[in-house]
């Protein structure tokens, strides 16, 4: 290339910014390993909480949030590094895909690149590298689904699995003193769904009063509403349709349409023929035969006396979720038109009972006996809404691991097991491959040391003496030990009932590895300049 008067010609505009080779890689690493080092001191059953406060304009600063919740705490970060945003990513798909591992993918990702600087600081290229971590994968992988087991869905040993993982998941979050009771009630309400994967049918209210032990699972589905005055509280073999329709005629209101009238009589008019239009669409819905009738929108006076004198429960405004759980629930169809009556049979839901109950001190409407039968609620109570929001994300999670199993079903001994014994795997496969690859195998073994390691730190113990009697145990051929963190010693997973889903250690390695990967081979970034508005 000619360079005239040793100037390279200017290829970006002025206000674009561009960072190569070793600059740039050290900006991915600096960004990625500072948020998996945020995050990494929530890991384990012992881990702290996070207190995350909304700063941005028109947000109430009394509106906090106190989580340990690893996906929680990165979606509520906004960073402008481009490999933390890569870490963020994965770890909001981590929670996604099967719900647990959002700590331990990201913090995964920090140590692998934690440990790939210090190689390409020993002048090791980054495809060298990339090369022995796709080989130490490939090996921890097979070894983690060689130490896996499974058990027949209909067993008692797969429940107690299920219990088991259930209480592993829950360890880490604000009910771990609870987390036997709610493992119980996150395995039954899994276990009603019969097999399927859709959470809609599991309805997750909200109270605050009591304290977090006063929680529980209802057979029904509950719906935070209550029925029309004037209507059945009371109604069994219910016939449901369920409508997204405006049942309110006041035009002027809505749609902010003006009339001129020049006497009353012409708005009497008006009025009377809204009302003979509202009249012809209530006979349109009479012709579907419910006997309930619940619509998203609002109901006005009228309309609502013309349905309840034909003997149908009215509920109204009822949110929009609530409203497709309903639906799903009972097997109904959303209408938002009345046109075809004939399709009745198949647009309205049943159930065998709806009654409206009280629940503390709110009313709500019960659904008992729906059609598709594994519709439950979990009815969640606390001291304060900061604790009803924690133990709401903490049984989301339990139960998308619990659903993941279900569908998956082989199991992993949990207390860092499974890591200490991919790592062992990589070390004797760094013993069979020569060269440069087998320095990226060894480190890729030590990334995945850090997990346990880092669980023993945030619990006050001795890392360095657990890990290497952790060590000295799986030499021995305890297959099955792992962290007992209630007293800092190496124990027997078996007797101490943790376990963790396959499926979710999978997802963290394959995940945590890929993006490892894709920050490794940065070697430029390129910051465009701001677009700037042009006057016509």
């Amino acid at each position: 290339m000619d360079i005239v008067g040793n100037v390279l010609p200017q290829v970006l505009k002025d206000e674009a910014t561009e960072d190569k080779g070793e600059m740039a890689r050290l900006q991915s690493f600096v960004g990625a390993i500072a948020v998996a080092d945020l995050v990494k001191t929530t890991l384990g059953p012992k881990g702290m909480d996070k207190i995350l406060k909304p700063t941005g304009p028109g947000q109430e600063m009394t509106h906090i949030t106190v989580t340990n919740d690893g996906a929680t705490i990165l979606k509520s970060m906004y960073v402008e590094n481009p490999a933390a945003k890569i870490l963020i990513e994965i770890s909001k798909t981590q929670d996604e895909e099967v719900g647990d591992g959002t700590t331990t993918v990201a913090v995964l990702a920090g140590e692998l690149l934690r440990e790939g600087e210090k190689l390409i600081q020993k002048r090791i290229h980054p495809q060298h590298v990339i090369a022995g971590w796709r080989i130490a994968r490939d090996v921890a992988l097979k070894r983690l689904r060689d130490i896996s087991s499974e058990n027949d869905i209909n067993s008692q040993e797969f429940h107690d699995d299920l219990v088991k993982i259930a209480r592993t998941t829950l360890s880490s979050k604000l009910i771990t003193s609870d987390r036997d009771y709610f493992a119980d009630l996150c395995v039954n309400a899994v276990l009603r769904l019969k097999g399927s994967s859709n959470l809609d049918y599991i309805q997750i209210i909200k109270l605050p009063g009591g304290t977090i032990r006063d929680s529980y699972l209802d057979d029904g589905f509950i719906l935070k509403k209550q029925i029309t005055i004037g209507c059945k509280r009371r109604i069994e073999n219910a016939k449901i349709l369920v409508a997204n329709t405006a049942m309110d005629y006041d035009k002027i209101k809505i749609y902010g349409t003006k009339v001129k009238v020049n006497s009353m009589d012409k708005v009497a008019e008006i009025e009377a023929a809204e009302k003979e239009k509202m009249k012809h669409k209530v006979d349109k819905i009479l012709k579907y035969q419910p006997t309930v009738f619940v619509n998203r929108q609002l109901i006005y006076n009228y309309p609502e006396q013309l349905l309840a004198d034909s003997g149908i429960t009215v509920i109204e405004h009822a949110d929009f979720e609530g409203m497709e759980r309903v639906a799903a629930a009972t097997g109904a169809e959303i209408l938002s038109t009345f046109d075809a009556p004939e399709r009745a049979a198949q647009v309205l839901g049943h159930c065998d009972l709806i009654e409206e109950i009280m629940i503390g001190e709110e009313k709500m409407i019960k659904f008992s006996g729906c059609k598709k039968n594994e519709a439950c609620t979990i009815v969640l109570r606390g001291a304060s809404t900061h604790i009803l929001d924690e133990v709401d994300r903490s049984i989301h999670d339990a139960l998308c691991v619990l659903i993941t199993t279900v569908k998956n079903k082989r199991v992993v001994w949990g207390g860092g097991n499974s890591e200490m014994q991919m790592a062992a795997a990589c070390e004797e496969e760094a013993k069979k491959v020569q060269g440069k690859q087998a320095f990226a195998i060894e480190a890729f073994a030590r990334a995945l040391r850090q997990i346990p390691t880092i669980i023993c730190d945030n619990g006050g113990y001795d890392s360095a003496e657990l890990i290497q009697n952790f060590k000295v145990e799986l030499q021995k051929g305890n297959q099955n030990c792992g962290l007992n963190m209630t007293d800092g010693t190496i124990g027997s997973m078996s007797e101490l009932g943790v376990k963790e889903c396959l499926r979710v250690k999978e997802q963290a390695l394959m995940a945590a590895s890929e993006a490892a990967e894709l920050i490794m081979r940065v070697d430029d970034i390129v910051k465009c300049a701001p677009r700037k508005r042009e006057r016509a």
